[in-house]
């Protein structure tokens, strides 16, 4: 058994290496396929194409045997590994179960117990992997993944291997501390509907639930009819950005390993509280938010046929109530308002999320005297009357309360994690900066199960502004074909333009939002150089525009018509 598991171990290391040496030309094709992309937009000959078009047959046939070797000797790592691991099981004692000491965590109360630690329970000032028992961190980073990929992280540093879209896959113990961690920095998981899926999902929901029939003991049993509905769920990407100093890079695998499990759980924890209530929905890629959900004035054009009846919520589950009330008339109001989320679905507890300086409002109007004049507060972490946990996040407006059954919103989550290094950069901190990034959505599955409530007498805020995604922005910041003026004016989020070209040739310049985006242009089958001269032909041809930035694209396109005067 131990000859075999050194002879694997051997070929283990050699294959590993042949990759390793691999690998290194990755930046090499990166560099040459940049180049290609360059002359492609520069060519403006017949004789250049062809040249090009060789150049590029001959790169794509190199690259894809280059590929075909990586995936070769990926795959013998993978069932090495494999083989490795199963001669190490049968090899290993038997382990006897720990003794559970201590209080359990209850299921329903979606806690779970890392090692007798409960994380989710941690104070803020300790990190999550710093609590668990010293045994069981060593055990952690001894494990082969963990290593490897602490490895790889502290290389993306030095290679910048995020130029030639190298992600990280973060080992699955990692993950499972991340997935429990998040659950400190974001108050709105814990009260929520959580599935893990795979790809776009359905979820089943029940529709109407009819009423049992009562009947003689020995009476036909009467059949109900019960009715099922369907939402669906797609995966749009949450990134956050994780500033590591250079100085914990170069340190011990167990800080290093630390630091990631809590910058990642902060960024994306909080991110999904504010796409819980004020996501924009598919159109803007991220999950529904309520309120976005509740402010609709019309059914969507993709509203799925199978889901449930879409309802008009805009003026029943939006309320304000008038800031003069005071005493017994504001909580009487207050509880009508907040009354709107009835429903026969829920099974769970209500929540209300609004910011410190609210919650704050409504203290004050719960203040009364005692006999011997002391003052009292009765609201403390859940509102009275009313009932329902109190969950302060300082991004909603002030006078805002958003809430109801948490579990009546379904958030998706699809499995696994990614990291890799960011094009931002902290020079003056001494960072290096990282991103982790995971895919979800998320939406109400009973929207009338939730409300949102100004109690300043003013109009709900029913839209926040989110973090730009500039990694994926494609929009352009001007453009110019000769002196014409374009028909509309140009505007960024405009597509289609229409000018009138006088004379046989102009400049044709774009100019892109962001830095890091690519800009190709064509005209009449040709590929064009930004700033070059287009020569026009008679008629009405089109020019088009395109921005391409990350995995995001826009196309422009200018209808150019030469009047018989251009000579």
């Amino acid at each position: 058994m131990a000859l075999k598991t050194i002879m694997l171990r051997q070929q283990l290391e050699t294959r590993k290496a042949s990759l390793a040496q691999l690998s290194q030309r990755d930046a090499e094709f990166a560099a040459r396929e940049a180049e290609l992309e360059q002359a492609i937009g520069e060519a403006d000959c017949a004789e250049d194409e062809q040249a090009i078009t060789e150049a590029v047959d001959g790169f794509t046939g190199e690259k894809e045997a280059h590929e075909a070797k990586k995936a070769a000797l990926e795959r013998e790592i993978a069932d090495i590994e494999k083989q490795l691991d199963a001669l190490e099981d049968r090899a290993a004692a038997p382990l006897a179960a720990p003794e559970r000491t201590g209080k359990d965590v209850r299921t329903n109360e979606r806690m779970i117990s890392m090692e007798h630690v409960e994380i989710r329970s941690l104070p803020m000032s300790r990190r999550a992997f710093d609590a668990l028992p010293a045994e069981r961190r060593e055990a952690i980073m001894r494990q082969p993944d963990v290593q490897e990929f602490l490895g790889q992280l502290r290389g993306l540093r030095s290679t910048r291997a995020a130029i030639s879209g190298v992600e990280l896959t973060i080992p699955v113990v990692i993950l499972d501390l991340i997935a429990e961690n998040q659950f400190r920095y974001s108050k709105l998981m814990r009260r929520v509907r959580v599935r893990n899926v795979n790809g776009e999902a359905r979820q089943t929901i029940a529709g109407t639930v009819p009423e049992a029939v009562w009947t003689e003991m020995c009476g036909a049993i009467n059949e109900l009819t019960f009715g099922f509905n369907q939402i669906s769920v797609d995966g749009y990407k949450v990134a956050g950005y994780i500033p590591v100093c250079n100085s914990v890079l170069e340190d011990n695998d167990v800080d290093l390993a630390g630091w990631i499990i809590e910058m990642i759980s902060e960024a994306i924890g909080k991110a999904k509280d504010k796409a819980i209530l004020y996501g924009k929905g598919a159109g803007s890629k991220m999950p529904l938010g309520i309120v976005t959900r509740l402010a609709q004035q019309s059914q969507p054009t993709d509203y799925p046929a199978v889901a449930p009846p879409w309802t008009d919520l805009h003026t029943t589950n939006i309320q304000s109530i008038s800031a003069s009330l005071k005493g017994a008339e504001f909580w009487s109001a207050l509880m009508l308002a907040l009354g709107n989320t009835y429903t026969t679905y829920s099974r769970g507890e209500q929540f209300w999320a609004m910011n410190s300086r609210t919650y704050a409002l409504l203290r004050s109007k719960m203040i009364t005297f005692t006999a011997s004049g002391d003052v009292a507060a009765n609201i403390f972490g859940t509102l009275p009357i009313i009932t329902g946990d109190v969950e302060v996040l300082e991004f909603i407006p002030d006078g805002d309360i958003i809430g109801g059954y948490g579990d009546l919103y379904l958030w998706a989550q699809r499995s696994g994690m990614r990291i890799d290094l960011s094009t931002e950069a902290q020079f003056l901190q001494d960072n290096t900066v990282f991103r982790g990034k995971e895919r979800a959505d998320g939406m109400p599955i009973v929207p009338g199960a939730f409300v949102a409530v100004n109690i300043n007498g003013g109009t709900m805020t029913t839209e926040i502004p989110f973090a730009a995604d500039l990694a994926n922005f494609a929009d352009l910041d001007a453009l110019s074909v000769g002196g014409y003026t374009l028909s509309p004016a140009f505007d960024p989020d405009v597509l289609s333009y229409t000018v009138t070209a006088t004379n046989a040739g102009d400049a044709v310049e774009a100019t892109a939002a962001s830095a890091n985006a690519r800009v190709a242009i064509s005209y009449n089958g040709r590929n064009m150089r930004n700033g070059g001269t287009v020569t026009w032909a008679n008629g009405t041809l089109p020019l088009t525009v395109t921005v391409q930035n990350g995995n995001g694209s826009r196309v422009y396109t200018v209808s150019v018509t030469r009047t018989a005067s251009g000579g």
